[in-house]
């Protein structure tokens, strides 16, 4: 095993090389992306890796700021944070992107601000324009001075801790577009569908299957006999979006304004007005405007062997939701509701969405990660969160996403085969280092030897081995941690978790903008009308892929908070108070836990462990003993909620029985 990590350092240390010789020191300007931890990177156009930037070399300098670096040499003691790449400081703040922010007033007129980036605290100055202690306020940042940051108010957004105020302070913080006013609304029911040729499909058993609560429904999928023997056809039908959201009309550019539909926790933003979205989704007994793509499959194996695509139009024949499907699967017993075509459609597409994922998987090698999905389930009306809800997938939800899988690969290889410009949904190979360092982590504090996870088959094969515990959620969250982030494009390149090569996304045109533009394009091709060129797709790819990072991190926000609440109401009605966490992290001032039930990460402080700060070399080791007990990462440990500090958004807990 010493041998192996020898090996892994010095193909490292002979990669660090190679760079260091292709650069030549100098300046450069790009974007600050900002950690958690202090230090950030800096993006540089042209340069095939970012630039790192040590926190005590950020100079000033916040998430999002364009700044000017001064690149330092390598193997000069800069690099305390990662031992490769290109390293630097920052030298000057070009321009900052972003100078208002969100934060709640606390004592001493002061402000903790709602983006963990900025400093711990900032000092107010100036007209707090009504806004009083425990508020949330939009406020705008000054120039630190003296290593001392400075705001003053710009409006007050409402009290913290009341849901409906937690949720508008986090549409303004993450800069979240409105819901559409009455007006809009209207105007956008009021558009009228453009003509295309249409193929009549209304004799086909189309279903849509959907979460119970689901508003909107973009999709529906329908099975039945292929023209050879051996085959079926699987209908996928997504709502024609294009025939009333025609490029560059009025809403249109408030769809790419928006990018996507955002959901928070007991509130939705829509990418397109309510009613319109109302309107042209796929609704029972009703004739629809669809755009289809119908799939030819092997009965047998499960293999994909041909598509067509054609505008249609469709009648879905019942509206399904996921829970009653899985109960069908579950008990072979169809609900009096359905009719028997319904059931035997369920019935076979259960059976050949089964085969897709399995020939899938064979043959594409696709990652999955097992993470269950803790929901907050809030009551904006109420200003109540309810409870948690953990959701985990199941087979009805399965049989959906192999539908639109194939469908998004078979519109991926058109747009490819036919040279029509697009949007493709693409995922890079992982990094060397952040593999490397994975691996090394598993070896040292779980005992596990991983290989070269950069190959999906010892990738699927670590998953499958893992133990099947508390410590396997803690495991894929640092698995997840080491892949580069999913993001759009205009050119074809490879999607390595799904295994796939040109791939795009074409089924929710209803609330991916990226959808919507793939369906747009498509509908000027078979209109042939003058398409959008890959040069202005790749400014829409890039814009979408910020969109929806932005929109993740809102969602966590939100529901990182509000499972506080819950959390806060929980400790003071005296209910249970026992948790089962897995230590993640050992810093020098305790231990960040895995609490697998609620979905978030708790802190221990060292203070509640018996023991003392440790010290020298072992400051921040993956393994700590505090008092009598050693602690390493990977350990379980029983825990009691002490208090919630809404100031640093954190859950605090101590061990049980202390």
């Amino acid at each position: 095993m010493k041998k192996a990590k020898k090996k892994r350092l010095q193909h490292l240390a002979d990669r660090r090389r190679q760079r260091a010789a292709k650069r030549s020191l100098g300046e450069v300007v790009g974007k600050l992306k900002m950690t958690h931890s202090g230090f950030g990177f800096v993006t540089v156009e042209g340069m095939d890796e970012d630039v790192f930037i040590p926190a005590r070399m950020i100079n000033s300098a916040i998430d999002g700021d364009v700044v000017r670096v001064e690149l330092l040499p390598p193997r000069q003691g800069y690099l305390d944070a990662q031992e490769a790449g290109p390293a630097g400081r920052i030298i000057e703040i070009v321009e900052r992107t972003r100078t208002s922010f969100v934060g709640e007033i606390l004592p001493g007129n002061r402000i903790r601000a709602l983006d963990p980036h900025l400093p711990p605290e900032i000092f107010l100055r100036g007209s707090r324009h009504g806004a009083e202690r425990g508020q949330w306020v939009k406020f705008r940042l000054d120039d630190d001075s003296g290593g001392v940051w400075h705001g003053s108010v710009i409006h007050a957004i409402g009290k913290s801790g009341v849901v409906s105020n937690d949720l508008d302070a986090i549409m303004e913080e993450f800069q979240l577009q409105a819901r559409y006013s009455d007006e809009e609304n209207s105007a956008a029911a009021a558009i009228v569908a453009r003509d295309i040729q249409r193929v009549d499909r209304r004799a086909l058993v189309a279903l849509t299957i959907d979460p119970v609560d689901a508003k909107d429904f973009d999709d529906a999928v329908s099975i039945f006999p292929g023209e050879a023997p051996d085959q079926v056809t699987i209908g996928v039908h997504i709502s024609d979006v294009a025939a009333y959201i025609a490029p560059k009309s009025r809403f249109d550019q408030a769809a790419a304004r928006r990018g996507f539909s955002t959901y928070l926790p007991g509130r939705t933003l829509p990418m397109l007005p309510s009613q319109l979205t109302a309107k042209i989704s796929l609704h029972e007994n009703a004739d629809c405007l669809a755009h289809t793509v119908f799939l030819r499959v092997d009965r047998r194996t499960g293999e994909v062997v041909g598509s067509t695509r054609e505008h249609s139009l469709i009648r879905v024949a019942k509206r399904l939701d996921y829970g009653e499907v899985q109960q069908f699967h579950e008990s072979g017993k169809a609900p009096k509701s359905w009719s028997k075509e319904v059931a035997e459609s369920i019935k076979l597409l259960l059976d050949i969405t089964a085969k897709m994922r399995r020939f899938r998987f064979e043959h594409e090698n696709f990652i999955e990660l097992p993470l269950p999905e803790v929901r907050v389930m809030c009551d904006e009306g109420a200003d109540k969160v309810n409870g948690l809800e953990v959701r985990n997938p199941a087979e009805s939800e399965q049989l959906v996403e192999e539908c639109m899988l194939a469908a998004n690969s078979a519109v991926g290889a058109e747009l490819v085969r036919r040279n029509i410009p697009g949007i493709f949904r693409v995922h890079p190979d992982p990094e060397p280092e952040k593999t490397m360092e994975f691996c090394d982590l598993m070896q040292e504090s779980f005992g596990i030897s991983c290989g070269n996870i950069a190959n999906r088959k010892v990738c699927n094969k670590l998953i499958a081995d893992l133990p099947d515990d508390a410590r396997k959620n803690v495991i894929l969250n640092f698995l997840l941690r080491s892949l580069a982030r999913a993001s759009y494009s205009a050119e074809s390149k490879p999607h390595f978790a799904l295994g796939k090569n040109n791939y795009a996304h074409f089924t929710s045109p209803i609330r991916r903008y990226p959808d919507l533009t793939v369906h747009q394009q498509l509908w000027n091709f078979d209109s042939k009308v003058r398409l959008r060129s890959a040069k202005t797709l790749e400014k829409v790819a890039a814009a979408t892929s910020e969109q929806e990072e932005n929109n993740d991190n809102a969602y966590y926000a939100a529901s990182d908070r509000l499972k506080l609440r819950y959390l806060e109401e929980k400790l003071n009605s005296g209910a249970e108070n026992l948790y089962e966490g897995v230590i993640a992290k050992i810093t020098t001032g305790g231990l960040q836990v895995d609490v697998g039930e609620i979905g978030l990460y708790g802190f221990v402080p060292v203070e509640t462990l018996g023991g003392q700060l440790p010290r020298g070399k072992d400051r921040s080791s993956r393994n700590q003993a505090y008092g009598s007990r050693p602690y390493r990462v990977g350990d379980f440990i029983y825990l009691r909620l002490a208090q919630i500090d809404f100031i640093r958004g954190e859950a605090i807990f101590a061990p049980a029985g202390r």
